[in-house]
C-alpha cells in the first residue's frame, strides 16, 4: 500500500520515527517485494497472525488455493454464479465491517500490551479495510492516544458497497460504526475534498486533505516513448470503471482509418473484469490490445512513462467526484498526456485542469471522447503529443508526508485539550 509507504519513508524528514504494525500471514491481491527498497533502515515493524475467510470462500466457490482475492471478497474473470452470489451475501451480512474482522480482537489485546510497554505519541490508522479504524477506535479508548483516522477510499460510499447485498440491519451496522469512527478520531484525513464533504454529511466537524501523490525517487532515467499509440491503463479494471463507450469509439475509429488502426495499441496491465474482454473483441480491438496481469511497480512506471498516452477511468457511480487514486498522480509524473474518463466537475478533474496534464471526458459523451482522440492522435503524428503542465510539487510524497506530520501534531495538541477539560 504506496500511501503509507511513501509516509514512512519520509516521515524522518519532519522528525517522526514510525512504528509500524501488519498482519503477519495476510492474503493481500498483489504482492511487490520490490518495493521492500522503501522501508528505510532500522524501521520496527510488528506483526501478528491474521485469521481470514478466503480459504473457505475458495473451497466454497472452486477456485484454486493460489486464487488472489480482492478486498471485497469478489473475482471479475467470469460472471458471478450462485456460489459467488451466496458468498458475496455471507461477507457483506456475517463479516461486518469486512473480511478482515477477526483481527479487530486479537489486535487490540496485542497493541494494549505492547503500547503499554512501548508507549508512542500518536497512532495513526489507514483505510481500507474499516477493521484498521475499528482497532484504533477500541486503542483510542483504552489508552486516551492521539489518534489519526486516515480514509483512503470512502466507507459505506465505497464503490462496491452497493453490490454487498447488505439486510438492512448489516447496512445500519456499518453506518453505525462509520460514524463512531468518524466522531471519535482526533483528525480525520481522507484522499479529497469531495470526500471530506461526504463525511461531514454524516459528521459534521473539521477534516483534513491530504491527496495521493507521486515520489520523484521512483522516475526511470532513459525510457523511450512507444512508437505506436499507445493507450495504457495500468491496475484493476472491474466493472463500474469500465467504459463500454471507450471501446465503441476506437472501434469506429480503427474502421474509419486504417493508419489509425496500424498506429492503435490499447495496453491493459491488471486484473480485467470479464466484460472488457467481451467489449474488446465485439469491437474488434482484440487485434490491437495488449492484455497482462500485474507487473512490478518499478516497470509499471516505466510502461507509464514511455506511454503516448495514460488512460484514468473513474468508476460510474453516484460517488464517482471524490475518486482520487494513487495511480493518477503517477501518471502525473510520467509526464505524459492523461485521458480521464470521469465526472467533469469531480476531484481528479480539477486537478487536471489545474495543472494542465490532460483532458477529461464525462462518462458516455462519445463526439466529446472523439475529438480527444483524434486531438491526441494528430499530435502523435506529429511528433508533438506531450503536456504542458504546471506545477506538481505539492503532489510530491515528500511534501505530503510534510502534511501528515501536522495531523499527528494536530492529534496530539486536541488529545492534550479534552484531557485538560
Amino acid at each position: 500500500m504506496q500511501r503509507f509507504l511513501k509516509f514512512v519513508k519520509y516521515l524522518r524528514l519532519y522528525g517522526w520515527e514510525p512504528v509500524v504494525y501488519v498482519p503477519a500471514n495476510a492474503d493481500y491481491p498483489v504482492l511487490d517485494e520490490k518495493l521492500f527498497k522503501d522501508i528505510p533502515e532500522g524501521i520496527e515493524v510488528l506483526k501478528q497472525p491474521i485469521w481470514e475467510p478466503f480459504t473457505l470462500y475458495k473451497v466454497f466457490t472452486g477456485k484454486g488455493k493460489n486464487a488472489k482475492m480482492s478486498i471485497n471478497l469478489t473475482t471479475h474473470d467470469k460472471k458471478p454464479g450462485f456460489k459467488e452470489n451466496l458468498a458475496l451475501w455471507v461477507r457483506g451480512n456475517l463479516f461486518i465491517p469486512d473480511a478482515k474482522a477477526f483481527w479487530i480482537k486479537p489486535s487490540v489485546k496485542f497493541l494494549t500490551e505492547y503500547l503499554q510497554q512501548n508507549p508512542v505519541e500518536v497512532m495513526v490508522t489507514t483505510a481500507p479495510p474499516p477493521s484498521l479504524q475499528l482497532i484504533g477506535l477500541a486503542l483510542q479508548k483504552k489508552l486516551n492516544l492521539p489518534w489519526v483516522a486516515d480514509f483512503r477510499d470512502p466507507w459505506t460510499d465505497i464503490d462496491y458497497y452497493a453490490d454487498l447485498k447488505l439486510s438492512s440491519w448489516a447496512d445500519s451496522k456499518q453506518k453505525s460504526l462509520e460514524k463512531q469512527v468518524l466522531t471519535a478520531a482526533d483528525v480525520v484525513v481522507s484522499v479529497g475534498p469531495t470526500m471530506n464533504e461526504m463525511f461531514a454529511k454524516k459528521v459534521a466537524r473539521d477534516y483534513e486533505v491530504i491527496t495521493n501523490g507521486y515520489d520523484e525517487a521512483d522516475l526511470q532515467t532513459s525510457v523511450p516513448l512507444s512508437p505506436k499509440f499507445t493507450l495504457l491503463h495500468i491496475g484493476v479494471l472491474l466493472r463500474g470503471r469500465n467504459h463500454p463507450f471507450l471501446w465503441k469509439v476506437l472501434g469506429e475509429l480503427c474502421k474509419e482509418n486504417a493508419a489509425f488502426a496500424t498506429d492503435l495499441e490499447i495496453k491493459l496491465i491488471g486484473q480485467l473484469d470479464y466484460k472488457v474482454n467481451e467489449q474488446l473483441e465485439l469491437n474488434e480491438l482484440l487485434p490491437m490490445a495488449t492484455l497482462g496481469s500485474h507487473i512490478p511497480h518499478d516497470e509499471a512506471v516505466r510502461e507509464q512513462q514511455a506511454a503516448q498516452v495514460n488512460m484514468l477511468f473513474i468508476d460510474n457511480i453516484p460517488t464517482a467526484k471524490h475518486t482520487l487514486t494513487g495511480k493518477f498522480f503517477e501518471y502525473m509524473m510520467a509526464a505524459r498526456p492523461i485521458l480521464c474518463i470521469g465526472p467533469e466537475d469531480g476531484d481528479a478533474a480539477a486537478i487536471i485542469n489545474q495543472t494542465k496534464t490532460g483532458k477529461v471526458v464525462g462518462f458516455d459523451k462519445e463526439a466529446q471522447l472523439r475529438a480527444v482522440l483524434l486531438d491526441f492522435y494528430t499530435q502523435f503524428k506529429a511528433g508533438n503529443l506531450h503536456i504542458n503542465g504546471g506545477d506538481t510539487t505539492q503532489f510530491s510524497r515528500k511534501s505530503l508526508t510534510g502534511k501528515l506530520a501536522l495531523c499527528l501534531d494536530k492529534a496530539i495538541a486536541k488529545r492534550n485539550s479534552t484531557k485538560q477539560v
